[in-house]
């Protein structure tokens, strides 16, 4: 038998479950809650290659807000929800990079960030024109295995843009300024009073531009592989890409290895360009089929492909030993590593998006007489002035008069750069670090471009979101990045060697 004392704490302890279960019930009653006031009804779904469900969601805003009785777009929200009952009120936001990646398509990544789901939402919001927010989809520029190297985007650009007009689309309205308002009035529907950012590449411009419109909205921001606000991304990556690949050259020479197996990997690359010169029949397999088939490959292919090999260190060390196969008459293997890499991008990227970006707000800051003074010279000339002149047909949005000024702020700000970056060096992370009062800037030297989801970095990013500032970043995964080297360089197609 329970005694009276026993029995009145029952009682009370019965109260207070009540009180609580009321309070479940009506939530409206008993103090500020996020779920009872988001203005998004949120219901289970599926990402690309992320196994769990997940919540979803869309909010309808205008195309063009300065008519907002004109054509709306349904912007798409996933919720990688806390695993707590009380989660921090601040969720992270993952924007992706491009511009023309869809948020959606890193979740991936997103599950490597558990330490920060632990406490906090993670929120992904593909950027209108992408993924599920009212793509930009264009027939002429569906991935095609057959075009996979084809290097002239302008013919298709015209069919897109008929395509988009015979729908009633305004590619003019995708632009930047347009994405943060979007972010706004997702962070206003979603009832989150704060947001902490996560921008990799052309996303650190997005936060960047968020944190210049909206700096009592940011709690923290994580900018990965910056592409600063002066950055002119259509003319600077050529410039970039180049130095990139002078660097590996530079660091096969002072390798005992490279240097004995490949003496002269610009001496190589020079007779390819002689050797292509016009255009060349080249059959091989293909990497991913096995069907042979002939195609007529030119020196602008090889660029690309070789560029396409910087952005992963891993995929750079094969770079000396594929540019003397090639030499041989073996494309194959330079084909294959090329494609191993983009295959995905091709999937993920929206161009008709990227082209509504880059032609409004990077185009038009490029002075004339610029672009013959960059490219004089580059051996990615002929691949920067196709991309270029789509710009000339493309529709243009507009841009804020200080678009392109540095942002200045006292939010706290980790910036990271991967030494080895070929579009976003660490150059960039330390300009824009300048003028951000509260940042650290952590340059990962064995690393290229995106840092984030390396070894030790899921959890510097973690505590740093945890925390807002740098008081606890775990000194060991910092000295871990800062000290890292360039992978070894495929000498013998058995082994990396030094």
């Amino acid at each position: 038998m329970p005694t009276r004392h026993a029995a009145a704490a029952a009682s009370r302890l019965g109260g207070v479950v009540l009180a609580l279960l009321a309070c479940a019930t009506l939530l409206a009653g008993c103090g500020p809650n996020a779920a009872s006031a988001r203005r998004v009804a949120l219901s289970e779904c599926r990402l690309p290659k992320y196994a769990q469900p997940v919540q979803c969601g869309t909010l309808s805003v205008p195309e063009d807000r300065t008519r907002p009785d004109g054509r709306r777009i349904q912007l798409s929200i996933a919720v990688l929800t806390a695993n707590t009952l009380s989660p921090k009120p601040d969720p992270l936001v993952i924007i992706a990079g491009g511009p023309g990646q869809a948020a959606s398509t890193l979740a991936p990544f997103a599950r490597s960030l558990a330490e920060i789901r632990r406490t906090r939402d993670i929120v992904l919001v593909d950027q209108r024109g992408t993924g599920r927010s009212a793509a930009l989809g264009c027939k002429a520029f569906t991935p095609d295995d057959r075009a996979e190297f084809e290097l002239d985007p302008l013919p298709k650009a015209r069919e897109c843009l008929a395509e988009l007009a015979a729908r009633g689309v305004d590619p003019a309205q995708y632009t930047t300024s347009a994405w943060v308002a979007d972010l706004e009035a997702v962070r206003e529907a979603m009832a989150y009073p704060t947001l902490n950012l996560w921008g990799g590449s052309y996303g650190s411009r997005v936060a960047l531009e968020y944190l210049r419109r909206h700096p009592d909205r940011v709690r923290s921001v994580v900018l990965d592989g910056v592409a600063p606000p002066e950055m002119r991304i259509t003319l600077d990556i050529w410039t970039s890409r180049d130095a990139a690949f002078d660097a590996l050259i530079a660091a096969c020479r002072a390798s005992p290895s490279c240097a004995a197996a490949f003496p002269d990997p610009a001496a190589t690359l020079a007779a390819l360009e002689k050797d292509l010169a016009g255009g060349k029949a080249v059959t091989g397999a293909d990497p991913r089929t096995g069907a042979k088939s002939t195609i007529t490959l030119t020196f602008p292919q090889v660029i690309a492909a070789l560029h396409s090999l910087l952005y992963a260190p891993e995929l750079a060390s094969l770079v000396p030993e594929l540019l003397d196969l090639a030499q041989k008459g073996d494309y194959g293997p330079l084909a294959a590593a090329a494609l191993a890499l983009t295959a995905d991008v091709s999937e993920q990227m929206n161009a008709a998006l990227h082209y509504s970006v880059t032609c409004a707000e990077d185009v038009p800051r490029i002075e004339r007489g610029a672009t013959t003074a960059a490219l004089a010279g580059r051996r990615s000339r002929a691949l920067a002035e196709s991309v270029l002149s789509v710009c000339d047909v493309w529709p243009r949005g507009t841009m804020p008069a200080d678009f392109g000024n540095p942002v200045v702020s006292d939010v706290p700000a980790l910036v990271l750069s991967g030494a080895l970056d070929p579009v976003t060096p660490p150059a960039h992370g330390a300009a824009v670090a300048k003028s951000l009062s509260h940042s650290r800037h952590v340059v990962a030297a064995g690393y290229g471009h995106i840092v984030s989801p390396h070894a030790c970095a899921p959890r510097l990013v973690a505590a740093f979101v945890d925390r807002a500032g740098f008081d606890q970043l775990p000194a060991g995964c910092i000295e871990y990045l800062e000290k890292s080297r360039r992978p070894p360089f495929f000498t013998d197609r058995l082994a990396a060697r030094p």
